[in-house]
């Protein structure tokens, strides 16, 4: 992952977290939210290569650890994300037959998304942290699998021609 291809998605990334925190979560969605910006960046995590998800996936923890309506030890996020893109990392080759089909791609995404909620909670609650019931907790994840599912094909050729605009000729090949 080039320097410049890396300053590019993070400013994607850094664009999706504003939308995220001035537009969609002023939308109240039946059962619970829909994270725009989860579903976006593991996107970008499952897209890259060895190097690239472990990467992208601590800048993006990075960037979603700037919330100011995070209440969580600033960092979480960062490590959560990296954790994520270090298995999607050491599993790539299986993560390219998902990428490469719309469909699993899609549901990939949208079980990515609730993973990295369902690994917030845990690390919070290794940390200490008062995140609710077992059972609100649970419908908050499976409601943004939901939402993620749904609203995923909107987004994802977007995401996928942005991507490819800013690969170098090297990393076309």
């Amino acid at each position: 992952m080039s320097s410049v291809r890396l300053g590019v998605s993070s400013a994607i990334l850094f664009f999706v977290f504003v939308i995220q925190e001035s537009i969609i979560s002023i939308v109240h969605l039946p059962i619970s939210g829909f994270s725009l910006y989860l579903a976006v960046l593991v996107c970008l995590i499952a897209l890259e290569d060895h190097n690239g998800s472990v990467v992208m996936g601590f800048i993006g923890g990075l960037v979603l650890d700037l919330s100011p309506t995070s209440q969580s030890p600033f960092g979480q996020w960062a490590l959560i994300f990296t954790i994520i893109g270090f298995l999607v990392s050491n599993n790539l080759e299986s993560v390219g037959d998902f990428t490469s089909q719309p469909i699993s791609f899609v549901l990939f995404i949208s079980i990515g998304s609730a993973f990295a909620l369902f690994i917030y909670l845990v690390v919070g609650l290794a940390l200490g942290e008062n995140s609710g019931s077992f059972g609100h907790n649970l419908l908050v994840v499976a409601g943004n699998f939901i939402w993620t599912l749904l609203f995923t094909p909107l987004f994802l050729p977007v995401i996928r021609r942005l991507r490819e605009l800013t690969l170098t000729s090297r990393e076309r090949v």
